[in-house]
């Protein structure tokens, strides 16, 4: 006799099996309408109804490792207050150093290193132009032999972010796109794919007075962002 925990298991494992073979999972996450499953899903997330909420985070469990045992709260109305949870106090210890740069989000590291001729490395292979990225040529100029870093947030990911230091927020442009996947498969894949994808960019200015700006991209399914400064 199989158990409720035994079939959440199997569908795990084969959803695991599904998600390995790189040519179905691009096919899957990419070769969709992406803009529009986007616009349900930002939809979707705003009902608040429990037994919708409860559907759709048991759903979001079969496919992710999500773990909400660091979150603030154990109940949410709606799919976008689990996704934007907040945090235990005390969750995400920060260096008060004021000379160091903390991550400002939970991720994975991608990507890093010196932009070279006005480019960055999306994957091996693949490089990008900052000007294309950033749509500003003098915030482009100043970063020449600068360093960047990608960072990665997986969808079980704590998913606010924060100021990685005591930074002044000088300006913000949009730039609207489109929202492919930026899993490792489709950064493999898709040229210039951060360069197509809505993002915003967020010029800061560091006590000292340097410049750090912070690029967040949405991605298929996630696509909508709120600042509080």
């Amino acid at each position: 006799m199989l158990q409720l925990s035994d079939t959440k298991m199997n569908a795990r494992s084969l959803i695991d099996r599904v998600v390995q073979q790189e040519d179905l999972n691009f096919l899957l996450t990419n070769r969709i309408p992406r803009r529009a499953l986007t616009l349900l899903v930002g939809w979707l997330s705003r009902i608040e109804n429990r037994w919708v909420c409860g559907a759709c985070i048991g759903l979001w469990k079969l496919f992710s490792d999500l773990d909400l045992t660091e979150a603030k709260q154990s109940r949410f109305g709606s799919l976008r207050d689990c996704f934007t949870r907040e945090l235990k106090e005390g969750a995400r210890p920060v260096n008060d150093d004021p000379a160091v740069l903390v991550s400002p989000c939970d991720a994975l590291v991608g990507a890093f290193g010196e932009v070279i001729d006005g480019k960055a490395v999306q994957a091996k292979g693949f490089p990008y132009s900052v000007m294309d990225l950033l749509g500003d040529r003098e915030l482009v100029n100043y970063y020449r032999g600068g360093r960047y870093i990608t960072l990665r947030l997986t969808s079980s990911m704590y998913h606010r972010f924060h100021a990685p230091c005591a930074a002044r927020v000088e300006q913000v442009n949009y730039i609207s796109g489109d929202t492919w996947n930026v899993n490792p498969i489709a950064l493999q894949r898709v040229e210039n794919l951060f360069c197509k994808n809505e993002r915003a960019v967020i010029r800061c200015r560091l006590p000292g007075g340097a410049l750090l700006t912070l690029v967040p991209v949405a991605a298929v399914l996630v696509a909508s962002m709120r600042l509080r400064f």
